[in-house]
């Protein structure tokens, strides 16, 4: 596990990037992003789990590709585009980039955190509201665990 040395793409408690899946969009928080990566070649292995479908190097690290498309919207995800890249935390304090193939492009909002309401899957810390559109806010510590 590698800790990070570049910069955040946001740090207020407000800021998100938002990313698709599909035809839906999901939310991390800005200050778990590095970048947006273009298709780069992953390395794969044979003993993988369902999500981590193999590794990049990326800046002289290892980074590990947890493919969350199946947590978030099932089986059936459309072709994934770009890897996103977010520092993903551990206890005792670790923590690692791990790269999130997306559909498309990405885009930093700032928008308040709305709480969750009703009966949402364990990986949601909280809500969006833009405009017509209810974006979930995910947490990829939860999504690695690989259950909805």
């Amino acid at each position: 596990m590698s800790t990070s040395t570049m910069t955040p793409l946001g740090t207020s408690k407000d800021a998100f990037v938002l990313f698709p899946l599909g035809k839906k969009r999901f939310a991390l928080p800005a200050s778990t992003v590095t970048e947006l990566a273009k298709p780069d070649k992953l390395q794969s292995f044979p003993h993988t789990t369902p999500l981590l479908t193999g590794v990049l190097v990326r800046r002289g690290h290892i980074v590990p590709v947890c493919d969350v498309a199946q947590v978030l919207i099932g089986p059936d995800a459309p072709l994934r585009k770009f890897y996103l890249i977010a520092t993903r935390k551990f206890e005792g304090g670790a923590s690692e980039w791990t790269a999130l193939p997306v559909t498309g492009e990405c885009e930093l909002t700032n928008s308040p955190m709305l709480p969750r309401t009703g009966p949402l899957p364990h990986h949601v810390i909280g809500l969006l509201s833009l405009g017509n559109e209810i974006v979930e806010v995910v947490s990829l510590e939860k999504l690695a665990e690989g259950r909805s």
